[in-house]
């Protein structure tokens, strides 16, 4: 048997295990009598897995089928009444301190850990239950800012999600157009950079030869991409979304390619927020892109700069009034030098406390190891782009012998390498004086 066949009858197995047990949840009593508190304690008591499940089942129902308020009241619930009793861990604390045997650690682990924990994995054992906990860690999300005492909640959620969204559980697997249509509709669903307007469009995107998708998936999540890339094949390092995207490109021959474009990365689950994939993501998809392009020599992205104009708001405002809703479009040789100098101070000079780049996909890019290699003017003419970034968009190099050692340096000197063109960029503009700031 090989080895993939072996891995299909495991999924196939645990699927039809869970099918089984769906359809005895269904046996049992399901009435509304039970409340949050009877089901809860129920699962924390039951005697056997078995039990357990069946009470776990229910109480997943039961929340499913809640309204905002009711919502809000069981995580405040859960926060309040499921949390860790500090009286009983104190003994613990000192039993374990006089004895250190792996009796006592078990129970000061065991103590030391929410009961949330204990429900959150139960629920997992549920039909479908990884799917249904991540889209209700999506709803606690909603209350976070006007309830803080809930993150002690979304707390648990994480520690569990990192754990069960470890990247030796998740699957690289290839989209293309003659992929399920049941996953094709969730890509166009989750585009979060550049919107697919219809299933021609989609078409454009995954079929040409010089085109590739990739994402992760979990087993438990089989038809839910967690977050994928799209990838053009070049022969060179584009300044514009538009030598991408346009039907009129100039397509590149089979075994021309020389460049790897990541043009697009979207987080699918917003349940998952803040469980990294991106990093493993780009790394897993470049080796297999080298492995079958043995031509291509340069990994590169063509991103967006998001918070660039809520930035320019902020630090030069005259400089956004004059170039806002894009009106400076018609008269780029009046603004360039002024928006792309203030766009190295954007890059360079960071507010935040922890001196990390201002721009998040800079953040990403940069934390996984790539370097700024170009700053592209007007390299994205779309309204969105032009209200949320002027107009710019940016290219970043992954070398993938220096990944690991970029990632080091950014992340222990806060540094932000890059290549001699953006070196050169801050020398000249470093020396001139401008309208604007």
């Amino acid at each position: 048997m090989s080895k993939s066949s072996f891995l299909n009858d495991i999924l196939n197995n645990l699927l039809s295990r869970k099918k089984f047990l769906k359809n005895f949840y269904r046996s049992k009593d399901t009435n509304d009598n039970y409340t949050i508190e009877n089901l809860v304690d129920n699962i924390l008591n039951a005697k056997g897995e078995a039990s357990a499940n069946i009470f776990s089942e229910q109480l997943l129902e039961k929340i499913e089928n809640f309204n905002e308020d009711e919502l809000l009241d069981f995580f405040r619930y859960i926060a309040t009444n499921l949390d860790i009793d500090g009286e009983k861990l104190l003994v613990d604390v000192k039993a374990f301190n006089q004895n250190n045997s792996p009796e006592n650690l078990k129970s000061l682990i065991e103590k030391s850990e929410p009961k949330r924990i204990e429900i959150f994995s139960r629920l997992n054992s549920s039909d479908g239950g990884t799917n249904r906990l991540v889209k209700l860690r999506e709803k606690l999300l909603t209350f976070l800012k006007s309830q803080p005492n809930l993150n002690r909640v979304d707390n648990d959620f994480v520690k569990l999600f990192k754990n069960w969204f470890n990247t030796g559980f998740l699957v690289l697997r290839k989209i293309n157009w003659s992929t399920p249509a049941s996953v094709l509709e969730k890509v166009i669903e989750y585009e979060a950079v550049h919107e697919i307007n219809s299933w021609n469009d989609l078409r454009d995107r995954l079929e040409p030869d010089d085109r590739l998708c990739f994402s992760f998936f979990h087993p438990s999540m089989q038809d839910e991409p967690l977050i994928f890339v799209v990838v053009a094949l070049m022969d060179k390092i584009p300044e514009s979304i538009n030598q991408v995207l346009s039907q009129d490109r100039e397509k590149v021959s089979k075994g021309n390619e020389t460049t790897a474009v990541f043009y697009s990365i979207s987080n699918c689950q917003k349940g998952l927020k803040g469980i990294s994939f991106g990093n493993f993501l780009i790394k897993q998809v470049a080796n297999a892109i080298r492995t079958d392009y043995p031509n291509i020599k340069d990994f590169v992205t063509l991103s967006p700069v998001p918070g660039f104009m809520d930035w320019l708001e902020l630090n030069n405002n005259e400089l956004f009034k004059s170039i806002d809703n894009g009106q400076f479009i018609n008269e780029t040789d009046e603004y360039k030098d002024d928006i792309l100098k203030n766009s190295l101070d954007y890059f360079f000079n960071s507010e935040r406390s922890d001196k990390l780049p201002n721009d998040s996909v800079a953040r990403f890019h940069l934390g996984n190891g790539a370097y700024l290699h170009r700053i592209n003017f007007l390299g994205d003419l779309s309204n969105k782009a032009l209200n949320s970034a002027a107009g710019l968009m940016v290219n970043y190099k992954y070398d993938l012998d220096k990944i690991e050692e970029n990632h080091e340096e950014f992340f222990k000197e806060k540094n932000i390498i890059c290549s001699n063109e953006i070196q050169l960029m801050k020398k000249n503009y470093h020396k001139k004086k401008f309208k604007f700031g």
